[in-house]
């Protein structure tokens, strides 16, 4: 390559490539057709992403393409038509700038070639930019910049579309994507769930990876072998073993929870371990400078596994682990003599022992000793995170902390709250394919539509003008259903209608059956789940309620917002995080806020709160277009969240793993 002449031009932002974690002259092309060949240190870049804003630097280099380089293999052709190595070239007449590797568990990525069109002269960036002048862009999904990249594994025992009863699946199936597209490499661990019905074509596209592993756990050798999908630029991996083979839930089934789950999740915990070690995914295993996320406690062995039984003997040593907290009511404790099962050794007992209050035990000479699998988690992870900053905070209280308030009080320096996410693809009113009119912010007209059309599927009557109140959830204590169904009678005296979708306890769904038939013109409840349903609800009401007694993150509030339906919620945990009260006098009197918000918890205040919601949507229209609009115009992207998790690994690399 005829290097015509070299000057200095601006350092440029530019888009992150993901780098092939292969030496530099084996890696495939990069970008549109430029391969990496050398590598370069830009430390003083690194400094850089600690100060929060993330800078992304580029050399721009141009070249004659005419007779130049063939393809994206960069072989270039002489004039005697022989062939020469482009690495060779480059080595001989100049620098090429590639990616440089980050001894640890991260790479710093960013550094790329772009390519120009023409036969223009070679431009090489090398001076320093005066401090100021960088052009900087916003972090978007269509402007990514440069990061630290990781190699991460999720493992978690739902991941939608797989398998899900809850928001963990959602959380687990959709932020692998959104990191995934940020640069990561990312594997996701959890289990192969058969039943022998229609639901298993879910793993149909899963190959088996021909690496049968034999783990040591509960006094035998248990062997699970490995199922491997790739879609959405992240590795799918599926622990297989016939204990994952029943009819029900992952947890249980209609006669409760299955007795030897502490077996199925300790052995998903040892094989998510030996995954990155031993899988050969797409020709190379992700190795031992990886970074954990252990969600909830199904999860919750995996950091004490590390801690352990791998870095004693000098493995991931280099690694670090978070354990994501979805739920602190679910701790997975069972009785201490189960700790031998768990494949720890005899001195870690420490770690996952527990003793309950004394007005916890079941009799007078109970002890109350246990493991408790998530409080070893806690002990041991680098990093704590809840799905919502204000579950992050009540988690430390004695009413929200489930008698692990203290231990998490200790560790509040490493612990952080960051808000879910949803899929705005598949939550998207403009094409949604469940609901009968589409509508967008821009033209709100077939929300009435959608409306109309609920009434009609559900045989209330068919008012436009009358507000529509919906839920969606999960029928237990929890979710505040015993509030709400008691508000329901002196509710239904004004002119509203009221719809109910879910499923829980027996009570409950019998109390939705009944208040149906008491009012057959203004209640309908529907007993079960259903997804087209829940989307239809979601887009035809006009307020959704959620009373929940506590709630980590939530969804539907999410959800209901991103449809223009205005959420009443109890202000708690991540719906205290994401419903702003409504303020009618703020903004010189256009009013702010995206819903309505109470608390403490009580029928009354239940029953005050959506008739505020009621009166403002018959009497100040123009208020209420702009509650809605307001809530439709938030990101809820996963790629939003996706940057906030980017900085608690950065924080999980600042001190040391955890040794005993």
């Amino acid at each position: 390559m005829h290097m015509a002449s070299t000057q200095t031009s601006r350092i440029i932002p530019c888009r992150h490539t993901p780098f092939p974690p292969a030496s530099a002259k084996e890696s495939p092309a990069n970008g549109k057709g430029w391969a990496v060949l050398r590598q370069v240190g830009f430390a003083s870049f690194y400094r850089h992403n600690r100060s929060g804003k993330r800078f992304s630097v580029c050399v721009r280099r141009s070249y004659a393409e005419p007779n130049g380089l063939d393809g994206p293999g960069f072989t270039k052709k002489s004039q005697d038509g022989s062939s020469s190595s482009a690495v060779e070239d480059y080595q001989k007449e100049g620098l090429v700038l590639g990616t440089q590797r980050h001894e640890g568990p991260a790479s710093l990525a960013g550094l790329h070639l772009i390519p120009q069109s023409g036969d223009a002269k070679v431009t090489d960036s090398y001076t320093k930019v005066p401090s100021g002048q960088e052009h900087a862009t916003p972090d978007t999904e269509e402007n990514i910049l440069a990061r630290i990249t990781f190699n991460i594994i999720f493992v978690a025992a739902e991941v939608a579309p797989y398998s899900k009863t809850g928001g963990l699946g959602d959380v687990c199936g959709s932020l692998p994507i959104a990191l995934a597209a940020r640069g990561h490499r990312v594997m996701v661990v959890s289990p192969r769930y058969l039943d022998g019905g229609p639901s298993d074509k879910r793993f149909a596209n899963a190959v088996e990876v021909g690496c049968p592993t034999k783990i040591y756990c509960f006094g035998g050798v248990q062997e699970v072998s490995f199922y491997h999908e790739y879609r959405g630029g992240v590795d799918w991996v599926f622990v297989d073993h016939p204990s994952y083979h029943r009819p029900g839930t992952p947890y249980g089934d209609v006669f409760g929870s299955f007795g030897d789950n502490q077996f199925r999740f300790t052995l998903l915990c040892h094989a998510a371990c030996e995954a990155p070690l031993v899988l050969p995914l797409g020709g190379f295993t992700y190795g031992e400078k990886c970074l954990f996320l252990a969600n909830d406690w199904h999860a919750g062995l995996v950091p004490v596994l590390l801690a352990a039984k791998y870095r004693p003997y000098g493995v991931y040593k280099d690694a670090r682990s978070i354990i994501v907290i979805h739920n602190l009511a679910h701790q997975g404790v069972e009785p201490a003599i189960t700790y031998n099962n768990l494949g720890l050794p005899p001195d870690w007992y420490g770690a996952v022992g527990w003793v309950f209050p004394t007005w916890a035990r079941t009799h007078a000479l109970d002890t109350g000793e246990a493991v408790n699998v998530l409080k070893g988690a806690i002990v041991t992870a680098d990093r704590i995170l809840t799905v919502s900053q204000g579950y992050s905070r009540e988690i430390t209280t004695p009413e929200g902390g489930y008698g692990l308030h203290e231990l998490l009080s200790s560790r509040k320096t490493v612990l952080n709250g960051i808000t879910n996410g949803i899929d705005v693809n598949d939550w998207d009113p403009s094409s949604d394919p469940h609901i009968s009119s589409h509508y967008s912010l821009i033209d709100l007209s077939g929300k009435v539509l959608c409306k109309i059309a609920l009434q009609k599927e559900l045989g209330l009557p068919v008012r436009s003008d009358c507000p529509l109140i919906g839920f969606i959830g999960r029928l237990d204590f929890q979710k505040g259903i015993d509030m709400l169904l008691s508000a329901t009678p002196e509710l239904l005296q004004d002119d509203v209608q009221l719809v109910m979708l879910g499923s829980g306890e027996r009570q409950y769904e019998d109390w939705m059956r009944h208040l149906e038939s008491l009012y057959p013109d203004k209640y309908r409840g529907w007993v079960g789940f259903n997804v087209p349903i829940s989307h239809r609800i979601t887009a035809g009401c006009d307020i959704l309620t959620m009373p929940s007694r506590f709630e980590p993150c939530g969804l539907n509030q999410l959800y209901a917002m991103r449809y223009g339906t205005v959420p009443v919620v109890h202000r708690t945990g991540g719906l205290r995080d994401t419903v702003e009260n409504y303020n009618p006098y703020a903004q010189e009197g256009t009013g702010e806020g995206t819903g309505w918000t109470f608390s403490p918890l009580s029928r009354e205040n239940l029953i005050a709160a959506l008739r505020i919601a009621v009166g403002t949507y018959r009497d100040h229209k123009s208020s209420w277009e702009g509650l809605m609009k307001r809530g439709m115009e938030r990101d809820y992207s996963w790629n939003n969240a996706a940057v906030q998790y980017e900085q608690v690994f950065d924080w999980a690399l600042l001190d040391p793993p955890y040794v005993k």
